[in-house]
């Protein structure tokens, strides 16, 4: 294993409050928590009430609401924001410590501008600085077990393989184990489609279609994934590790899968804003659904299982009953990606 480190956790969320929590068991964090009322309540309570209120907050772990502080010292950043948020933390970091490398555990497709994080990193890194030292951290990881120790493993994905591979030596943990890998399209786009077909796992769930339907929604789901891994630019084979199968495996079957529950309530009948506002999380499957027909449209590739959950999710009269018909009468045809 590397050496002691200080980091800074920028996010506090229930994600970037897991990692904060994991990573404390070897090295120095400082959290950074933008909203300075939270950022004391959880200093002085040692809990983030919010988002993992059973967690504890280890004394490694100093909570701050000063991006400065957050930075000062620190050898590494992990940028822990929803995905809307990425590109605001990625412009600060420049502005404050252009030289610190960062990992980036956002997943999702921004709906606007069509772009993968990866993207949003470039776009928001100032022109006149040298690239950044940077990848992505992604795989199959619900944030209460990561707080909870319990076994979990991920991938770092940065376009340099060498330099991913320091990073995972360094933050390689027993029981948070980290795998190198160069493919940082590929890794992206199966954290982020994998929410899309979660939603539609927990629709299918909902609407008592069994095993046999949850287990082809899978499969097909990673097809579906990899063809449009594929269409960027990514590799087939990252589709069959951690960042791919893994993830999507996970987010359809976990009980702790946010996307999933929207699937459920979906096939409750119940209204889309209602069930965000009772969710109290992101739930980053809704945009990214979005942003992927789009993509699958821009490059002429079939996404069904997507399509069908756009619908559901943007066309009020359809309900769950239909959509779930529409993919039934699909015309039969060879198995392929």
């Amino acid at each position: 294993m590397g050496a002691v480190m200080r980091l800074a956790v920028l996010g506090a969320g229930a994600w970037g409050t897991a990692l904060a929590v994991a990573m404390a068991q070897r090295h120095h964090v400082r959290l950074w928590c933008r909203d300075p009322v939270q950022a004391e309540l959880m200093a002085r309570e040692r809990h983030n009430h919010r988002y993992l209120p059973d967690v504890v907050l280890p004394e490694a772990v100093r909570v701050t609401a000063n991006f400065s502080e957050a930075l000062a010292g620190a050898d590494l950043a992990l940028i822990v924001t929803p995905l809307a948020g990425l590109g605001a933390t990625v412009a600060a970091l420049a502005r404050e410590r252009p030289n610190l490398p960062f990992l980036w555990a956002c997943k999702g497709i921004d709906p606007q501008r069509l772009a993968l994080p990866h993207r949003i990193v470039a776009e928001s890194w100032p022109a006149s600085l040298p690239p950044p030292r940077a990848g992505v951290l992604t795989g199959p990881s619900f944030a209460l077990e990561v707080a909870r120790n319990l076994p979990t493993a991920m991938v770092l994905a940065a376009a340099d393989a060498h330099w991913a591979k320091h990073w995972v030596e360094q933050l390689h943990q027993p029981r948070l184990r980290l795998y190198a890998h160069d493919d940082v399209v590929g890794a992206e786009v199966g954290g982020a489609l994998k929410n899309v077909i979660a939603i539609a796992a927990g629709v299918a769930d909902g609407l008592g279609c069994g095993l046999n339907a949850r287990a082809a929604l899978i499969t097909r789901g990673l097809a579906e994934i990899t063809r449009l891994a594929r269409a960027l630019g990514g590799r087939d084979e990252t589709l069959m590790g951690l960042a791919g199968m893994g993830d999507l495996i996970l987010t359809t079957t976990g009980q702790l899968s946010r996307n999933r529950r929207v699937g459920l309530m979906l096939a409750t009948g119940k209204p889309l804003a209602e069930i965000l506002a009772e969710l109290g999380h992101v739930a980053e499957g809704v945009p990214t659904t979005r942003a992927a027909v789009a993509l699958a449209h821009r490059h002429g590739i079939e996404l069904p299982i997507a399509e069908a959950v756009h619908r559901l999710l943007f066309e009020p009269e359809i309900s769950a009953e239909d959509v779930l018909e529409t993919l039934l009468a699909r015309d039969p045809k060879f198995e392929r990606v």
